[in-house]
């Protein structure tokens, strides 16, 4: 059986999508009952992984974890003595790019680095994907173009290489189902570094409208996401990066294609795929 945590994130989901169309046995873990319902044939493993100890009985028969920073938090080195207790052979951690390609504020960087260090140092069999910006990023928009055809933010000139789930989550799958990639850390990124105004234009062409991107003042986004309620850290985190990205674009790697055997797909893919988002249809 395969754990996932962050089972409920838009790379859980497609990992835990993946590994049952494989006919692999699949659990992920939930914070509770109040969490969307997982694919049919997902065992759900209900509890706090910032607070793991509970988590020991669940791992009987699990033979890989795919690990969120997010999802575990603090907990992450416990979670880890815990598996290797319980004879689980591999881990799969999801990490950033900006470990090694440094962008925004240092400390969330450091985040990574710190899993990182307690996953590669667990005894356990270990593969370390450093992710790009995620082109599931873009929903953010999605409230913004279902009311009108302009996406209004910060630093439209940041340029990234964005990854599409399906790809993290394939790579994901290889990595917990084969020992070929014990040991590796992979810099994964979409194909072609693209900035906000041209995100925006693609979405459009996807949904068949004109689209556009206007720029604001970082501190007025700011403002305007902790309005909404959101937690400083969100704003920390997005426009830290977007003026890093601004100046100088993030990397872009041809790992997926390595991988995978066929070429990683695009930000305009995933822009069809999730059409519907945009328009409310």
């Amino acid at each position: 059986m395969i754990l996932i945590t962050g089972a409920n994130g838009v790379v859980g989901r497609q990992v835990m999508r993946q590994l049952l169309h494989d006919g692999i046995p699949v659990a992920g873990v939930t914070r509770g009952p109040a969490e969307s319902p997982f694919p049919e044939g997902v065992k759900a493993v209900s509890g706090d992984l910032f607070r793991p100890q509970w988590i020991e009985a669940a791992l009987e028969g699990v033979e890989g974890i795919q690990i969120s920073p997010r999802a575990t938090g603090p907990g992450l080195g416990e979670l880890l003595k815990l598996a290797a207790g319980q004879g689980v052979r591999r881990v799969v951690l999801l990490s950033a790019t900006t470990v090694e390609h440094p962008a925004g504020e240092a400390r969330f960087a450091a985040q990574f680095k710190l899993a990182e260090d307690l996953v590669t140092g667990s005894g356990l069999d270990w593969t370390v994907l450093r992710l790009a910006d995620f082109a599931a990023n873009a929903l953010a928009w999605a409230p913004q173009l279902r009311a009108g055809d302009v996406v209004r933010g910060a630093y439209g000139k940041a340029a990234t290489s964005p990854i599409h789930e399906t790809d993290i989550a394939a790579v994901a799958v290889q990595a917990l189902r084969s020992r070929d990639h014990a040991g590796k850390t992979y810099t994964l990124t979409g194909p072609e570094s693209l900035d906000q105004y041209e995100k925006v234009r693609l979405i459009g062409a996807a949904t068949g409208r004109t689209l556009a991107f206007q720029e604001l003042p970082p501190e007025q986004v700011r403002q305007g996401m902790l309005a909404q309620g959101l937690p400083e850290e969100v704003p920390a985190r997005l426009l830290g990066s977007l003026a890093d990205y601004a100046t100088r674009s993030g990397p872009t790697t041809a790992t997926v294609q390595d991988l995978l055997g066929r070429p990683a797909l695009t930000f305009a893919d995933w822009a069809r795929d999730n059409a519907s988002a945009f328009s409310g249809g």
